[in-house]
């Protein structure tokens, strides 16, 4: 099984992947066989690497309004995709530990595996990001340092993350803990439960 290192190796290819054009239309160079665990890990991180872009344009003060609805609705999009994809990764850990005899005391963890992933997953861009910052060459020193202080911090919690993520997933496979999946019930997507979208069929 793979390591949540090599999650992690996925989520860092992606990242740099997606700043060699570093374009939000730029097609993703996905290297992984289509249906694979990896292809859908690579995929997860490069509309996360995207979304981040997006996030940064719409915050221009000087956008025009049009090009910022537009870049809404994008965004909402993109939400709904990532969400998608952390569920098809709850799928996969559910039929890989599906013939795990669960211990009677076992215990239920307080997010699954795969929002352990997405959470993995963003801590991907915000070390390349921090990293680029604190090396910038345009900025002043204090910015620099500071930037390098957060990237201290950030690099801490990537350590912790794996090492949490291992043990969650030998848990799992020891019968120690167990998963159930929620589904995201996204309601403001839903034309039948956001009030505004279905009283327009009124």
């Amino acid at each position: 099984m793979m390591t949540a290192q090599d999650y992690y190796n996925i989520f860092e290819h992606s990242t740099a992947d997606y700043h060699l054009a570093d374009n939000v239309d730029a097609p993703s160079p996905n290297p992984f066989d289509a249906g694979s665990f990896e292809h859908t890990l690579y995929a997860k991180n490069f509309i996360d690497a995207v979304q981040w872009h997006l996030e940064d344009i719409i915050r221009d003060p000087n956008i025009d309004p049009v090009e910022a609805l537009a870049l809404k609705r994008r965004i909402d999009r993109s939400n709904q995709d990532r969400t998608d994809m952390v569920e098809e990764f709850d799928t996969y850990f559910r039929e890989k530990f599906a013939g795990v005899s669960v211990a009677p005391d076992a215990t239920i963890n307080t997010e699954s595996p795969a929002w352990a992933l997405d959470r993995l997953s963003i801590l991907a861009l915000k070390i390349y990001h921090m990293q680029a910052e604190a090396n910038r060459t345009d900025a002043d020193a204090a910015h620099r340092s500071r930037c390098a202080a957060k990237l201290a911090v950030l690099l801490e919690q990537r350590s912790d993350l794996v090492t949490a993520i291992d043990q969650l997933l030998a848990d799992m496979a020891a019968g120690r803990k167990y998963m159930k999946v929620y589904r995201q019930m996204k309601m403001y997507n839903d034309p039948a439960t956001n009030p505004v979208l279905y009283g327009q069929k009124q």
